[in-house]
């Protein structure tokens, strides 16, 4: 008797071979049979006829580290056909964290990942302080997918240094007492350590994130750390000045792979990712593994000048972060702030998230009647029609007179399609970057690879569906360690996506109000997922997430050495 067998569906196994019409069985979690014809005694069977089954799509890109503790389905990504999700990206994680340190850690997250602070201080269970207490936490709740956790890089610093983190190099001792809680939380599950360099990645008060203080000699020792086991994954956000040679050292150095982020298409310096890219492909063929996170969806990014995220990575944007209210309003006034701004904004660079576009900047909604008619419309030809203004002080302007409440949406990178098709097919590239649980108020791409099935693969061709099911599945298992996942394959995890091929995609964007305390999170909807099963528990149908979904995820803490 087997638990679920899936009939005549046209099987894509993960490894990028061609799909064939079969049936796949199902029994206590795992797949136990595959073949064209099974006869098997079932409690269910599903008709998969005229249906593409893959494995779960695998998600190694998250920011779900507190959304996790009070919601156990992980809204929206199930539905979206995702069965593992990697949480703790960029080093921004809430373990370990000391009970004095919990409202910094919140007010960091509510800066550089666009969580609402008065839902994470509604919402987030506290019931842990260090790494490896947070898991055990994780693992008595349940989840409806599974999970793997980095350790995060600005949480250890933080647990060491308190405030101080955000200010200064740390000491020999400190750096000491870095590696220990890196080494303890990889002996209780971690699968890495991430960090961040990104001069975009501010905290509270406009500060850096504490990982960006960080000297390449502590860099060096935390992974080294990590390491030591034999296991792990360094993951890392790259800043500019972060040398693509020194990662290639803590590569070579600790045989482990780094996974470096986020490389995506500016369309001002198109070059810039590929050089990235081309300095991957060498280290790899150096024997030393550097993988680039790479996105197959356009940066769209919703935000009002009270919340700016794609300018704040500016420098000369640095003496309006941490300022509120009428603070705020008045140095977003001031001309010799805005003329840094015009200033930087013209001077090329290598990465920037905005980069003097204004065409590409929406008016989404008005706050007053009276500008409603600027609603849909580019800064750049709000501009034009307000007799040739700089765009920065229409943008400016617009918003100051409206409270910082004007709601605007700029389309950042990731746009040039043929650049993005051939970043997608880069053999050292894995695809991500999703940001799923973060920048809820900003944008939505949990379902990203929907659209690599959908966009990439079916409508413009850029691969073959194959290609797209295994960039999604068994690739990233591979680089993570994830042992008995992201393939059809008898024995493995039955963590299984069910879609229609000609219809698969995502939806558009909405706003719901169902984050703790009221909050407003973005979202976005399937199309053409008829079915999601993690572990052989369905947890999504072609309406959705289901109702009080089990929570057949595991908590991943054995990986791969």
């Amino acid at each position: 008797m087997i638990d679920l067998l899936i009939r005549g569906a046209l099987v894509y196994d993960g490894t990028g071979a061609a799909p064939s019409v079969g049936d796949v069985a199902v029994a206590d979690g795992r797949i136990v049979a595959i073949g064209p014809r099974l006869e098997h005694a079932t409690a269910r069977t599903v008709d998969g006829d005229g249906l593409a089954l893959m494995p779960g799509i695998i998600d190694s890109h998250t920011h779900f580290d507190a959304q996790i503790t009070w919601d156990p389905t992980l809204r929206p990504s199930p539905a979206l056909g995702v069965t593992t999700a990697v949480i703790g990206n960029c080093g921004f994680t809430i373990a370990p964290c000391r009970p004095a340190d919990r409202e910094l850690t919140m007010r960091n997250l509510t800066q550089v990942e666009g969580m609402s602070l008065d839902a994470l201080r509604a919402g987030i269970d506290w019931g842990f302080e260090t790494f490896g207490e947070y898991m055990a936490m994780l693992r008595r709740k349940g989840c409806a997918i599974n999970v793997a956790a980095y350790v995060g890089h600005s949480s250890v610093r933080t647990w060491v240094m308190g405030a101080d983190a955000a200010r200064r190099a740390a000491t020999a001792d400190e750096i000491a007492q870095m590696q220990a809680i890196v080494r303890d939380a990889m002996a209780h599950g971690a699968v890495g350590f991430a960090s961040s360099t990104s001069p975009a990645h501010n905290g509270e008060g406009g500060l850096p994130m504490p990982s960006r203080l960080a000297s390449d000699e502590e860099m060096a020792a935390l992974v080294g750390a990590m390491a030591e086991g034999g296991r792990g994954v360094f993951m890392l956000t790259k800043g500019g000045h972060t040398k693509m040679s020194f990662l290639e050292s803590l590569a070579a150095s600790t045989g482990r792979p780094v996974m470096v982020a986020a490389l995506l298409h500016n369309g001002t310096n198109p070059r810039a990712v590929f050089v990235d890219l081309d300095a991957i492909a060498a280290a790899n063929a150096r024997g030393h593994r550097l993988i680039g996170q790479v996105s197959c969806c356009p940066l769209t990014m919703d935000f009002t000048l009270a919340s700016p995220y794609p300018v704040e990575g500016l420098a000369s944007w640095k003496p309006a972060l941490g300022l509120a209210g009428e603070a705020l309003k008045a140095k977003l006034g001031e001309r010799e702030f805005r003329d840094a701004v015009r200033a930087e904004l013209a001077t090329p660079t290598t990465f920037r998230l905005f980069n003097n576009e204004w065409d590409k900047v929406h008016v989404v909604e008005t706050a007053r009647p009276e500008h409603a008619r600027h609603e849909q419309r580019t800064i750049a030809e709000i501009a034009r029609e307000e007799g040739g203004r700089d765009p920065l002080d229409t943008m400016l302007d617009l918003a100051i007179a409206e409270d910082l409440q004007t709601v605007f949406t700029a389309q950042l990178l990731n746009s040039d399609e043929e650049a993005v098709g051939r970043m997608l097919n880069h053999p050292n590239s894995i695809v991500s970057l999703s940001d799923a649980g973060a920048h809820l108020t900003f944008f939505n791409d949990a379902g990203f690879g929907l659209h690599l099935l959908g966009h990439w693969a079916r409508d413009r061709g850029a691969m073959a569906m194959e290609e797209a099911v295994r960039r999604l599945t068994s690739h990233p298992a591979a680089v993570l360690g994830l042992e008995g996942r992201g393939l059809i394959r008898e024995g493995y995890a039955a963590d299984l996506l069910l879609f229609d091929p000609r219809r698969v995609g995502r939806g558009p964007k909405r706003r719901v109000r169902d984050l703790p305390a009221g909050g407003a999170r973005l979202t976005t909807d399937a199309v053409g997922v008829r079915s999601v099963w993690v572990g052989g528990q369905r947890v999504a149908d072609a309406d959705g997430l289901i109702a009080n979904a089990s929570r057949a995820g595991k908590l991943l803490a054995d990986f791969a050495r």
